[in-house]
């Protein structure tokens, strides 16, 4: 388990839905991944880089919801710059994606 944190410090990390409304590969990248763009609704479309090319197609990321850091500072991979941080369970090196079970309003937070 990683340090105690505060609840505080917690509410600063800002968790949204987002649908996938594009899916590029990623030939840059060092591992392989993603170039996905997300719909967050009225925060607008963000892009970010995700090593998902595993367990996931690019068919089957499109139009899924998951959920994302939207508020950590831009990160740039490659030639690419990364607006958020889609979130995933780790399972044996490989990232299951974490999405609302009902879909939801983009933007949605989570609490």
């Amino acid at each position: 388990m990683k340090e105690t944190i505060s609840f505080e410090d917690f509410t600063k990390v800002d968790l949204r839905v987002g649908t996938i409304i594009e899916v590029n590969d990623f030939p840059k990248a060092k591992k392989p991944a993603y170039k996905l763009t997300i719909d967050f609704g009225e925060l607008g479309k963000k892009q970010s880089s995700a090593q998902i090319t595993t367990l996931y197609t690019k068919d089957d990321l499109l139009h899924k919801q998951i959920v994302a850091t939207v508020n950590f500072p831009k990160k740039q991979i490659a030639n690419f710059m990364s607006e958020c941080l889609v979130m995933g369970a780790v399972k044996d090196n490989d990232v299951i994606l974490l999405h609302p079970e009902h879909k939801v309003k983009n933007g949605s937070t989570v609490a």
